[in-house]
């Protein structure tokens, strides 16, 4: 049975707690279920259909079960391992200093981008699929990432750590 990650929009441990994420999961029919970190990733097992379906049926579990959903994305645990093994990161620059984020996307751009993007040190420099690879330096200006990623995307995505996604393609 395939293996995938739901990452969800806005979720922090002050909006959700990760038993409750868990609970709903289950509820939707998805097996083997466990949460990664305490930021709305969820790993689960799911007899193969769309992305979307999976997404829907997560999001209603959600609502009927905490009376409120979060944006949720997926990609198979084995699509994520492969976008690991392939590092889009290493065909660019990125200073040893730099955090790496990648950005999942529902629906791709309606235009096609001109990579890469500056905005303020954070650096869009790729794109490949519904995945955007972002690279910044740390500042005391807080992640200006995340205005470039509104900017050029809107708010209907979500963006996880290099590290993150790594450590839930193998939970």
């Amino acid at each position: 049975m395939p293996r995938y990650v739901a990452f969800l929009r806005g979720v922090s441990p002050m909006n959700a707690r990760m038993p409750e994420l868990k609970r709903c999961f289950e509820s939707a029919g998805f097996t083997e279920v466990r949460t990664v970190l305490s930021s709305g990733n969820v790993v689960f097992d799911s007899r193969a259909m769309a992305r979307a379906t999976l997404e829907r049926r997560a999001e209603a579990a959600m609502q009927q079960q905490l009376g409120r959903s979060f944006p949720t994305l997926v990609r198979s645990a084995e699509a994520l391992r492969q976008m690991l093994a392939a590092d889009p990161f290493a065909a660019h620059e990125v200073p040893a200093a730099a955090k790496r984020v990648v950005t999942f996307l529902r629906t791709a751009p309606e235009a096609k981008l001109p990579l890469p993007i500056e905005l303020d040190g954070a650096h869009i420099l790729a794109m490949e699929g519904l995945e955007v690879f972002t690279a910044y330096v740390p500042s005391p200006r807080g992640p200006v990432f995340m205005s470039l990623i509104d900017k050029t995307f809107g708010n209907g995505v979500t963006t996880r750590t290099w590290e993150t996604v790594r450590k839930c393609a193998v939970a």
